[in-house]
């Protein structure tokens, strides 16, 4: 397992490095990316973020394997990880108007804090602290994933009047380096957790001086901003409004809830299914980033003016790969005759289908969903997302642990065959 970790991880990452390479060569460089004073606002938000992305990827090799260190049983680990579920879901929700209201460096500060006292509670082995710790993560990855992107937003339009079409470069170059960021925390994770002496623990605690120099660099080179939303309640009623009334954008929620719940049971399921055989962590979570990257550079190879696949057929493409993994993982991980390279193989495919998925689905939310509506809308689509992965953390896995992660898998085959339906449904809606 250790050899086939780190040759899968070499060959995918230098898959990645040649598509790439061939596709900066052949893409001549654009308006945006000649513009000196874009460029230096560009890295401006760049050092920063980029600071909070790795310092959240730093952290997610190690964290079941730090609670099985921990002594804490499956039952026990799935309950904080539900936690964390749970508050995710519930900050989210009002996140966009705390921010807001508080202001979007000042809410960047705040995320390095709470996310900090959130790596300092893995320190603890007692389940109520971590349970804390869980709470206070939701937090901080709700923050992650609304002030900064609301700070550059605000900042780009109304203090620089720089072109919103330019808006989408910015984030999609900073989608590609989160992927790599995630590869590079993976191998920075693995290393401190096997040579810095501290065990499973060690990573959170590398996490702490990157989230301390966030906060350091917002407070000192960010102006603050502010801005007026409408109200949350007439928020949410837009969105629910345009939902049900709505087929295509109802099909594609059923899409994300079905699909995205099943990718966080396989977060949770991935490092017990592992780690018995000796796999190395780190590695292995960045073999899988580098294959969702993989995918995400396929994506754009396919739908470029050479191929003009649309991303439709794309997610179609995602939803079955998942499928097919999915069966696989269910006779890979049979009782007494586990395969631990087949699952490793099964669950590289289930990141290279993300990466297809991700920017597929971010089409469709733009060309299905209104402008105004999108905010509500996307809340409305998280319930039902974490409430089944909640649901499949807590009643679906069986307590025996010899037959339960094979039961697990089962059951995620299923959802995603119901999500493969919708996605037929999907397209027969948007080809009338």
């Amino acid at each position: 397992m250790l050899v086939t970790a780190y040759l899968a991880f070499v060959v995918l990452l230098a898959s990645c490095l040649g598509l790439e390479l061939s596709r900066c060569r052949a893409k001549p460089p654009g308006r945006a990316c000649s513009n000196p004073s874009f460029l230096r606002f560009q890295l401006d938000f760049y050092q920063v973020y980029f600071l909070a992305l790795a310092a959240d990827w730093l952290q997610a090799p190690y964290l079941y394997k730090l609670y099985q260190h921990y002594h804490f049983l499956e039952g026990q680990i799935a309950i904080l990880y539900v936690c964390g579920l749970a508050s995710t879901v519930l900050f989210g929700l009002v996140a966009s108007s705390l921010v807001d209201w508080l202001g979007r460096k000042k809410s960047c500060v705040l995320f390095s804090l709470t996310y900090s006292l959130c790596c300092l509670t893995k320190l603890s082995q007692d389940y109520f602290v971590l349970l804390v710790g869980r709470a206070l993560g939701g937090l901080s990855t709700a923050l992650l994933f609304s002030a900064f992107e609301a700070w550059y937003i605000h900042e780009h339009v109304e203090r620089h009047d720089f072109p919103a079409e330019w808006i989408p470069a910015t984030f999609a170059r900073a989608a590609f380096w989160n992927h790599v960021l995630a590869v590079v925390a993976g191998v920075a994770a693995e290393a401190v957790a096997c040579w810095v002496g501290l065990g499973p623990v060690a990573p959170f605690l590398a996490a702490i001086p990157l989230l301390a120099l966030t906060g350091a660099l917002a407070l000192h080179s960010w102006g603050e901003n502010y801005d007026r939303q409408r109200a949350f309640s007439r928020t949410c009623a837009g969105g629910l409004r345009c939902l049900l009334s709505d087929r295509r954008v109802l099909l594609l929620g059923t899409i994300q809830a079905l699909f995205e719940s099943v990718i966080f049971i396989f977060v949770f399921l991935w490092t017990p299914v592992l780690d018995p055989h000796g796999a190395p962590l780190g590695i292995i979570f960045s073999s899988f980033m580098a294959a969702s990257l993989l995918g995400s550079s396929l994506y754009r190879i396919a739908t470029s003016k050479r191929y003009h696949l649309q991303p439709m057929h794309l997610l179609s493409l995602a939803v079955l790969i998942v499928v097919f993994s999915l069966f696989m993982l269910t006779f890979s991980t049979s009782p007494g005759q586990e395969s631990p390279v087949e699952s490793f193989i099964a669950f590289l495919l289930i990141e290279l289908a993300c990466g297809l998925y991700f920017p597929s689905m971010s089409f469709l939310r733009r060309k299905v969903i209104p402008e105004t509506e999108q905010a509500g809308v996307l809340n409305w689509f998280r319930v039902p997302l974490h409430l089944l992965a909640c649901l499949g953390l807590l009643v679906l896995h069986d307590s025996d642990r010899k037959t339960g992660t094979q039961n697990m898998f089962s059951i995620c085959s299923a959802v995603m065959v119901m999500a493969l339906l919708a996605v037929v449904g999907l397209f027969t809606v948007l080809d009338t």
